[in-house]
């Protein structure tokens, strides 16, 4: 027999026997009214769990999981202001379900039947995705089931307190608002919510505004894994900088009075707190999983008796708020209730074409104040003796440091955020001065944790900011990646472009350093910002199109609300000389503020018919070292330089070649699953015949030292490989 059916007659028979389970006497701040209401939310988020099930079985419905168990978070909602952000434990039904009750104009039971139906008429996704949230109770739909949205809400709970200082024009949150995030207790265990944890202790013990609630729902197990009896308190309730509370989830009212706590010094203090909240599973973890398959049935029955419902019934029974038949009957009219709506959810449409499903991966355009750049004086007093030199020819680095200037006095929401950005003005030396132009608030040295650098952009993103959040070295990424796929990308998609995480990442990478070599600071592997649907990975190769092209990545945030990736070739960054010693080749003078690449708009220096080079960053310099010796082969070259690594600029790298009778592909990422893959099978499908070869790095690591560059492309290795194709050896 399924549990749920089991929890239903045994909530059914135990209510009307008066076999209620003993707890603490009601105490607290809970009202008669209060409780009634938490309980009406418990019933329907039950109604909704037992409902799903049947249309999972029906082939109208699909995967869920679960909030049964859960029940008494409707009682932390009740403590909570609708204005307070809430990233979501995915078992919280009814805490979303209380907050409806807050807010005019919810159709909650429809809406959450309509997600479970997968209907395009779901008001939050659209029919992507069965998840919790809503626009108009400030829940962000969450799809993490590892806690990867705590990184974020730390990020979000900062930019309360950064927008107070500094309000910018698409704030979402009020000044005295918190920031709620809520997770199970096999979840805390994981490496992105530890990082979480102790970011927000870090920021805390700084007396940095930090006005955040972490809520553990601990239900004592994570699928089959159980969680160590006393590991949560044991684990959290000494920790620096993070206030612990704990309550019983299965007293609404101990919960009540707790979360009203908690609030409070929370939203005082502008400090984060712990709230470790008891609850129990019910059902198993999600679908058809079954707990007596690796749980004793005596256990699992011993749980059952824990209902929480039940737990309410009793307490509504002991302050005289409603009887237990009264209590009976709310429930059963509840459940039916939700049976007739889920008749007609069911019928209601669903996507079902690509671009149907693809609509949302886009986030829409926004209206955004027009901007005249910044005035002379603005200009004069930031830039100071750096004026002087803008007409000169500079190196890259320097240029998007003048660039990043110039953008942060146009844009007074834009944010950087990441190690070493401020005082030390990065590694590199890019983000040099900006700290004492723009002061801590615009220029934050984080700690040591790529999750949390990212973390704090998406949230801040929230907030209306433009965060622009540096990570050192390509390699670190990796520790992050998926801040990026399973967040940032993925909000807008979940949401039906209702929620957005506008933002510039700035990453220094790819190879070719002699001096700091390895795999850890050289990294020619783009795949996985490749790989993420709706993300923009810009790569420039000279410091004149990288101002031009920053100006453009920060407008497509701003404006079109889109996440984008600015990676800076590292051995660039220094880069004067093309040719010879000294000739200053590879430096430009400081494009004026106005000029901008556009997005998709590619690179083309020559216009030989005999081979066209199609390549990118370091490719772009190293083609262009080997255009003489090429010349005086006499083979007319054209050079292509992609600029945008993705989405590709089709179109514009096919007029590009137009007149062209061969192409080379030169790319510095490896030979599997570089960018030279894709760029092979769009000339093959956009000029069939053409003969095409392709130069790519080795499948390999960087080394250090004298080897530093044997991977990877060459100006050598280009030149050979454009004679082999024209003299078609190759």
């Amino acid at each position: 027999m399924d549990r749920a059916d089991i929890v239903h007659d045994n909530f059914l028979r135990r209510v009307a026997s008066r076999d209620l389970p003993h707890g603490g006497a009601p105490s607290g701040a809970l009202s008669a009214f209060q409780a009634v209401e938490i309980y009406r939310a418990a019933c329907l988020s039950r109604a909704l769990d037992r409902q799903s099930r049947v249309m999972q079985r029906a082939g109208q419905g699909f995967y869920t999981i679960g909030s049964s168990g859960h029940e008494g978070l409707a009682a932390v909602a009740a403590a909570l202001r609708p204005t307070d952000m809430a990233f979501l434990h995915y078992r919280d039904a009814a805490f979303q379900i209380a907050r409806a009750a807050q807010v005019p104009g919810q159709s909650i039971a429809w809406d959450m039947l309509l997600s479970f139906a997968a209907s395009s008429e779901d008001p939050i996704s659209g029919g992507r995705h069965k998840v919790l949230g809503s626009k108009a109770l400030n829940i962000p739909p969450q799809t993490s089931t590892i806690a990867s949205h705590l990184p974020k809400a730390v990020g979000a709970a900062y930019a309360v307190g950064a927008a107070r200082r500094h309000r910018p024009e698409h704030a979402e949150l009020p000044g005295d608002a918190i920031v709620y995030c809520s997770f199970g207790d096999a979840s805390a265990n994981h490496s992105t919510a530890q990082g979480a944890f102790n970011a927000a202790q870090w920021t805390a013990y700084q007396s940095i505004p930090l006005p955040l609630i972490f809520a553990c729902e601990d239900n004592g197990i994570g699928i089959s894994t159980k969680t160590p009896k006393g590991w949560i308190a044991a684990n959290f309730s000494n920790r620096p900088g993070l206030k612990y509370f704990t309550c019983d989830g299965l007293d609404i009212f101990d919960t009540y009075a707790t979360a009203l706590d908690v609030a409070a010094w929370v939203r005082s203090r502008r400090k984060p707190a712990f709230l470790h909240i008891r609850t129990i599973r019910l059902y198993g973890h999600a679908g058809a999983d079954m707990p007596t398959t690796y749980l004793p049935r005596e256990e699992v029955e011993a749980e059952e008796a824990q209902d929480p419902l039940l737990h309410m019934v009793r307490g509504l029974g002991e302050i005289g708020a409603m009887t237990p038949d009264a209590a009976l009957k709310v429930y059963e009219e509840t459940n039916a209730r939700v049976a007739r709506i889920a008749t007609e959810a069911v019928t209601r449409p669903r996507l079902r074409t690509a671009p149907e499903v693809m609509a949302s991966l886009i986030p829409p355009k926004r209206d955004c104040r027009p901007t005249n750049g910044p005035s002379a004086e603005a200009r004069a007093t930031a830039f100071g003796s750096d004026m002087k030199q803008m007409a000169e020819p500079q190196i890259m680095s320097r240029l998007i440091n003048w660039a990043l200037t110039d953008l942060m006095l146009d844009h007074r929401e834009i944010v950087m955020m990441g190690e070493d950005v401020g005082r030390k003005g990065g590694v590199y030396g890019v983000t040099q001065k900006l700290q004492a132009r723009f002061g801590q608030d615009r220029m934050i040295d984080t700690l040591l944790d790529e999750q949390s650098i990212l973390g704090l952009a998406i949230g801040m993103a929230q907030n209306g900011f433009i965060p622009m959040p540096e990570i050192q070295f390509l390699a670190y990424l990796h520790n992050a990646e998926d801040q990026l796929r399973g967040e940032a990308a993925t909000l807008p998609f979940f949401s039906n472009g209702q929620y957005t995480n506008p933002m510039v990442l700035r990453i220094a990478g790819l190879g070719y350093q002699k001096g700091f070599g390895g795999h850890f600071h050289n990294d020619n592997s783009v795949a996985v910002l490749r790989d993420i649907p709706g993300l923009i990975l810009a790569c420039p190769s000279n410091g004149a199109d990288a101002a031009r092209m920053l100006r453009e990545c920060v407008r497509l945030a701003r404006e079109e609300q889109r996440l984008v990736v600015f990676l800076e070739p590292i051995a660039l960054y220094p880069m004067r000389d093309l040719h010879s010693d000294k000739d200053g080749g590879w430096m430009f003078p400081y494009p004026d503020p106005s000029e901008v690449i556009a997005f998709g708009q590619v690179g083309s220096h020559g216009a030989g018919a005999d081979l066209a080079i199609v390549t990118f960053g370091n490719g772009t310099y190293l083609s262009r070292q080997a255009e003489p010796a090429l010349a005086a082969a006499g083979i007319g070259t054209r050079i292509i330089d992609t600029r945008w690594l993705s989405p590709l600029p089709k179109q514009a790298l096919t007029e590009a070649v137009r007149g062209a009778r061969r192409i080379l592909i030169v790319d510095e990422t490896r030979h599997g699953g570089g960018v030279a893959e894709a760029l092979m099978a769009h000339f093959h499908e956009a000029a069939p015949g053409m003969p095409l070869a392709r130069l790519t790095a080795e499948d390999s690591f960087i080394a250090t030292g004298p080897a530093y560059a044997a991977t990877m492309p060459s100006k050598d290795s280009i030149i050979a490989a454009a004679k082999a194709l024209v003299e078609g050896t190759r």
